[in-house]
């Protein structure tokens, strides 16, 4: 259980002031519960006839010299409380004003259980909700490169399922945890008191029953481990199969597709049904050793009395057994949600795995804000690899302020990793980025990336409005900016015609308009954030003739005096560059300008040939 511990310390100080309330009406309630059994003991004596009449009223402040005699004074003024109410009022009465006593004792105890619940409404629901922050602003927050090497269906399996698993287990068994123990505690106190004897024998017999509890427990925290990671297998096959439905029906491949997803589901249940086969086994199991626990008991118990022994007369060894009895459900509860929070600590540990990733692009302490580009964008010895294989080797670029470069190559070249560091998607292995003199490294990152515009091959929109994915990333844009983007980027006449107009929702992922729609939404975001630095990646390559001639008219107007970084598919868009590069395996091997590339009669000229004269 140290783990639970662990998440509890790590989570419930913010809410210590519910956990305090919560434990104090436990143990109101369980004072109530005990105290109610406990006083049966003088009503079994006089309704069995064990004890003579007893009158008159002690002063208890006359018997504080010990414990014992504090007890006895209490047992002594209730024996002749019930002696006077049964004389004067007859046997039917007093049994009719001991069952009232008996409900009031009940009503003060599932009062105090309420209130505990209560209270422990407010700090679980509130933990659950600070995990789900903490997560996602996790992800969110987590460099580029960490998702090129997990399975999104992975992480949103963390995200959703094993948040919603800690919710199920661990948080719904917060109030068990807390309550329990303490049921036990008072009793166990009560017990001790009564007789530390035959208390310190049931002692003896409980470790036996938690050994076997806790290597079952142990043995289902593996098992759901196992069963939350193919659940995120199930979920990346999902969403893999989504994304992709076009090219599995182009070839249909629905059969093949569909035999790979029932092999995963058939290894869950396989999983699933060795972890419900051990959970399942929680109840019976603790049930069989709490009845042989209280068989035990009485019979040792009852040995000692049949036998003479005066240390319990046989009302007290019955209060004690119920009072005993009293500790078995909380224990038997206690062991299913031990199975259960076992399970819920599997799904934490996988949590963890993504709030403990120490992210390989960090800010530094002592960063330097910076709000404007006044000169310059340098790569001087930049090298990058993933993992093992180099991706860009010793390259060497000056980009001047209101220029435009462009970047051209074969896929796998470089082209996009040489403009991801620069927002510090990634972090370069050898050499620096420069802005104006400055290594990117020593600049605030929200800063960095502010200085920057980004628009992408593959338009990245959000299931809102027109306007607010426009608006998205600047604060407090007006109505009129939003406009005035739009018209720029070509896009305020087709957000007219639609119903709703700005206000109208796109779709997920913008699925209610064309591509080339989407990736003018996508140039008026950057006109609306008028970035001094933009970066075009094949921003053109996926669109139709038609549409692409309204989007590069679009980024003709969106790169005026900007300085711009150019990743080109079609070298028609880029023959007014002022400086062309031709990267291959990494390397820069052509640089210059569009004729002066193709007089070279290089790669660049391979490029130019096969678009034109293939």
């Amino acid at each position: 259980m140290k783990e639970f511990f662990r998440v509890m310390l790590r989570y419930v100080p913010p809410y210590k002031k519910y956990l305090w309330l919560n434990l104090t009406f436990n143990f109101i309630s369980a004072f109530f519960n005990v105290f109610s059994i406990v006083t049966m003991i003088p009503i079994l004596n006089i309704l069995f006839g064990l004890t003579d009449p007893v009158y008159g009223i002690l002063p208890l402040r006359d018997c504080m010299g010990s414990f014992d005699e504090f007890k006895d004074a209490m047992l002594h003024n209730i024996y002749s409380l019930i002696t006077r109410v049964s004389e004067t009022h007859g046997g039917t009465i007093a049994l009719i004003y001991i069952g009232l006593f008996l409900i009031l004792m009940v009503f003060f105890k599932v009062g105090f259980t309420y209130l505990a619940n209560y209270k422990i409404i407010f700090l679980r629901n509130s933990v659950i909700r600070d995990i789900r922050n903490e997560i996602f602003e996790k992800t969110v927050s987590l460099p580029i490169g960490f998702f090129t090497e997990e399975h999104k269906g992975d992480i949103m399996s963390r995200i959703t399922g094993d948040v919603q698993e800690v919710e199920a287990s661990i948080m719904n068994s917060l109030d068990m945890l807390l309550k329990n123990p303490v049921i036990i505690l008072v009793a166990v106190i009560i017990m001790i008191i009564m007789s530390w004897q035959l208390t310190l024998f049931v002692f003896v017999l409980f470790p036996v029953v938690t050994l076997i509890i806790g290597r079952i427990g142990k043995s289902l925290k593996k098992r759901s481990l196992a069963g939350q990671n193919k659940m995120g297998e199930l979920l990346s096959t999902i969403e893999e199969t989504l994304g992709g439905l076009r090219v599995i029906k182009a070839f249909n491949a629905e059969q093949k597709i569909t035999a790979r997803f029932h092999r995963e589901t058939e290894e869950y249940r396989r999983i699933m049904n060795r972890i419900l086969k051990r959970r399942y086994l929680a109840h019976p199991l603790s049930e069989l050793l709490g009845t042989a626990v209280i068989v035990i008991v009485m019979c040792f118990g009852g040995n000692l009395i049949l036998g003479g022994s005066n240390f319990l007369s046989a009302a007290q060894f019955l209060a004690y057994i119920a009072i005993f009895y009293t500790i078995i459900n909380p224990a038997k509860s206690f062991s299913q949600e031990y199975y259960s929070v076992q399970k819920g600590l599997a799904s934490m540990e996988r949590i963890n795995r993504i709030l403990n990733t120490v992210p390989a692009v960090t800010e530094r302490p002592d960063a330097r804000a910076v709000k404007k580009f006044h000169q310059s964008v340098e790569y001087r010895h930049v090298s990058f690899r993933y993992k093992t294989d180099m991706v860009l080797n010793n390259i060497n670029i000056v980009l001047e302020k209101g220029k435009t470069i462009a970047l051209v190559g074969h896929s796998g070249s470089g082209k996009s990793t040489l403009v991801d560091l620069l927002p510090r998607f990634y972090d370069v292995e050898d050499g620096q980025i420069l802005i104006d003199g400055r290594d990117i490294r020593d600049l605030k990152i929200s800063d960095l990336r502010g200085l920057m515009g980004i628009v992408n091959q593959e338009p990245i929109l959000f299931n809102d409005t027109f306007f607010n994915n426009i608006a998205f990333g600047v604060d407090h844009a007006s109505e009129e900016e939003v406009i005035n983007a739009a018209r720029v980027a070509h896009a305020h006449e087709f957000i007219e015609a639609v119903e709703g107009g700005y206000y109208a929702t796109i779709g997920d992922r913008g699925s209610k308009l064309s591509g080339g729609q989407r990736q003018r939404i996508s140039i008026a975001r950057a006109v609306l954030k008028n970035p001094p630095i933009l970066i075009l990646d094949e921003a053109t390559s996926a669109l139709d003739t038609e549409s692409e001639k309204l989007v590069q008219d679009a980024l003709t107007k969106l790169m005026e005096n900007r300085t711009s970084i150019v990743i080109a598919h079609r070298l028609s868009t880029i023959v007014h560059a002022d400086e062309i590069f031709v990267l291959q395996n990494g390397v820069i091997v052509e640089r210059g300008g569009h004729e002066d590339l193709l007089a070279a009669n290089g790669e660049y000229r391979k490029f130019y040939n096969m678009q034109y004269f293939s």
